[in-house]
């Protein structure tokens, strides 16, 4: 039971780092992008090419980030400049990184385990008694996850954050603030990639390799993860929309591995995700009816 918590804990910190990044597009933008299929694998690629080639293994995730935000401004300069629509821009992005994903890695598998990674290198061997690698995964996990949720609640309380909340309120107002909605919303599409990539990059260095589909159904996730936590939380105002949405993450993983410990194999996995996913959407549409009903 404490290896099934522990991984429960494992993967909802990793994908609650990607589910952010979409709380930004889906809960602020109202963008569905799923260019975040892409960007997941992208710092996943980069992060086993550069930690093979020799690089720090935390200057990997720096230049993950980096790289999902340059995919991120793609999105948005097609959809923005370009005048293709957001689901469009998205898939569009998607299907070009899939090939540039392959291109960066060499192949469809890379391992490194016998590299250094933030999880496992001289440091953390120094500091962590033997037989509680598992404890200082989850320690150094919720550290980077913890970084991320503040930094991004600071972003959010800026003049450019407010911009960010006002394009997916009301676009009328940004421009009569004399601001461009469109060069805000290519801001916020970037930060939400950066940080997809980034949880790409923390995810290859916890499992140790790159996979190519590493990404497909990413963005379902991220979509339970910030559906479950604003939801449940909606009535808490104190419960601030990012710790939710981190929280979320933890219990849609849970969800999963009872699932999956009740019986169904591994490889059920994306329709456990479709299902859950669906269950979803219709308790929140429900429940949103009968307020409206009752109002």
């Amino acid at each position: 039971m404490m290896s099934i918590i522990l991984g429960v804990l494992e993967e909802g910190l990793v994908y609650a780092i990607m589910a952010l990044g979409v709380y930004i597009t889906y809960k602020i933008l109202d963008f569905p992008d799923l260019s975040v299929d892409g960007t997941f694998p992208l710092g996943g690629a980069i992060t086993a090419t550069l930690i093979l080639a020799g690089f720090n293994p935390l200057a990997t995730l720096l230049i993950a980030f980096a790289a999902g935000v340059l995919a991120g401004c793609v999105t948005g300069f097609i959809h923005v400049k370009l005048k293709v629509r957001d689901l469009l821009s998205g898939i569009i992005v998607m299907t070009a990184l899939y090939s540039i994903n392959l291109r960066l890695a060499g192949k469809s598998n890379v391992a490194f385990f016998n590299n250094d990674s933030i999880f496992e290198n001289a440091l953390v061997s120094r500091l962590v008694p033997e037989g509680l690698s598992d404890i200082s995964v989850i320690i150094i996990l919720a550290v980077i996850v913890l970084i991320v949720k503040l930094l991004l609640d600071l972003y959010l309380k800026t003049r450019s954050g407010y911009l960010l909340r006002a394009v997916g309120d009301n676009e009328t107002l940004v421009t009569s603030l004399a601001k461009d909605k469109g060069s805000v919303k290519i801001l916020g599409l970037a930060i939400a990639n950066g940080l997809a990539a980034l949880a790409g990059s923390v995810y290859c260095q916890q499992k140790g390799f790159f996979e190519i589909s590493m990404g497909t159904g990413t963005i379902v996730i991220g979509l339970a993860n910030v559906i479950i936590g604003t939801k449940l939380f909606k009535r808490f105002g104190a419960v601030k929309a990012t710790t939710a949405v981190v929280i979320g993450s933890i219990i849609y993983k849970a969800c999963v591995s009872i699932a999956i410990y009740m019986g169904m194999e591994a490889s059920d996995l994306k329709l456990i995700t479709s299902v859950l996913f669906l269950g979803i959407l219709v308790l929140s549409n429900g429940r949103e009816r009968k307020v409206k009903n009752h109002a």
